[in-house]
């Protein structure tokens, strides 16, 4: 749960210059604490949640587990009742807004005739062998506009939808996404699997958060947050670290597993643009940064 004080200064006026990133560092104010206090709770307890919101100007709720190989219940369980305690506890507290971070897996991952998606699309949480993890965040996002639409009194609700996330880490611990490009550098992934998805750089995911907190007009909306073009395979990415990044990407692989080829996907990311101003970096920025971020932190 994090206060929303001093975003104006950071997205004054819902837009962003594209040149403003240019000379900034990854970990440029990553530890400065002077604005930053730490309040302990839980998904899936009840306590800590009121204090936490006592007081707010704004929520960004951030939290869901994400584990993989393991069962539904231990990942929708909290990501669902998670969502409802903040929400709830921003209610109580009189906050005007929660901006929620969802996914693309609450978007796309159900079958369409043709894979071209937007913010009215929801993934079905009954469709046939849908993982635990876009599950969790499928019944999450539902559970969170119900609740806001039945109960969520004069507090609102924006939702940012990211597709896969990259860009450079904070962290000394590669998780999550950073794991793929971790295995293709270190040459543990031979061939890439065959798929398509969409690249959010984490940079733009978040001033995207900030944005949806300051837009007015922003309240009840979904926003997809993915760079501008068309979707990418893992080949294409790995393509992207050998062209750009010499001796240092010797190891990347070359070559896709066996299989079919994906089925065309097309994401578009229109409404971010259109009511928030969105400016999204290039994607080969946001591939060649991901790797340069984690030979800077000695994790390849």
């Amino acid at each position: 749960m994090v206060v929303d004080r001093g975003a104006e200064t950071v997205a004054r006026d819902g837009r962003r210059n594209p040149d403003d990133h240019a000379t900034d560092h990854p970990r440029d104010h990553a530890d400065d604490h002077r604005f930053l206090q730490i309040v302990h709770a839980s998904l899936t307890e009840d306590e800590g949640w009121a204090s936490a919101a006592d007081g707010m100007e704004g929520v960004y709720h951030l939290a869901s587990p994400m584990i993989l190989g393991t069962t539904p219940d231990e990942v929708v369980v909290p990501a669902r009742d998670g969502a409802l305690r903040v929400l709830r506890a921003a209610r109580d507290a009189s906050v005007p807004r929660v901006v929620l971070t969802s996914s693309f897996a609450a978007v796309g991952y159900s079958p369409k005739p043709v894979r071209d998606y937007d913010e009215d699309d929801f993934t079905d949480p009954a469709t046939p062998g849908l993982a635990a993890y876009p599950l969790s965040k499928a019944v999450a996002e539902r559970a969170a506009w119900d609740f806001i639409e039945r109960e969520g009194g004069d507090t609102s609700l924006v939702v940012i939808n990211p597709t896969w996330i990259a860009g450079p880490t904070l962290t000394v611990d590669a998780r999550s996404s950073l794991q793929v490009f971790t295995a293709m550098l270190d040459g543990s992934m031979t061939a890439t699997p065959r798929q398509l998805f969409g690249i959010a750089d984490v940079r733009d995911v978040a001033w995207l958060h900030i944005a949806a907190m300051q837009a007015p007009d922003a309240a009840g909306r979904r926003y997809l947050a993915l760079a501008d073009g068309p979707t990418l395979s893992f080949l294409d990415v790995a393509r992207v670290l050998r062209e750009r990044l010499g001796a240092f990407a010797d190891a990347v692989p070359t070559v896709e597993a066996p299989g079919d080829e994906p089925t065309p996907l097309v994401i578009h990311n229109d409404r971010a643009k259109r009511e928030l101003g969105f400016r999204p970096r290039a994607v080969e920025e946001t591939i060649v940064e991901t790797a340069e971020s984690l030979r800077e932190l000695g994790l390849v």
